[in-house]
């Protein structure tokens, strides 16, 4: 709370809007803690354009990305119960990219057979 409320939100209530759907899509669904925060907010530098500065571990390969990415994306469509629209919102991307990524990280069949069968 104390970082959200130091914040000058420069983009208003439009920014704080995306930083707490960010922070939904990106916590553990119950409390949204200053991890799940962008970097911005919480007063962190963001990550330099070229990490190399000699931690090995500091560097994030294309793979890496993919798979946080995809885990990502298929949290988010998880917890809005397959609705494309919804989770196209909550990722700020839009819903022909959704479905581009959908395809290309294999989420949704399963999902979607899951969900019919629940309602």
């Amino acid at each position: 709370m104390k970082a959200l409320l130091q914040y000058d939100w420069p983009g208003n209530v439009r920014e704080l809007e995306n930083c707490i759907e960010r922070a939904t899509a990106l916590g553990d669904g119950k409390t949204i803690d200053v991890p799940d925060l962008p970097p911005s907010v919480i007063g962190s530098p963001p990550p330099p354009e070229n990490p190399g500065n000699g931690h090995p571990h500091s560097q994030l390969t294309s793979n890496d990305l993919e798979d946080i990415e995809r885990a990502t994306i298929r949290r988010v469509f998880e917890q809005v119960n397959g609705d494309k629209a919804v989770a196209g919102k909550m990722l700020g991307i839009s819903r022909a990219t959704l479905y581009r990524k959908l395809k290309r990280y294999n989420i949704g069949p399963n999902l979607g057979a899951a969900i019919s069968t629940l309602q």
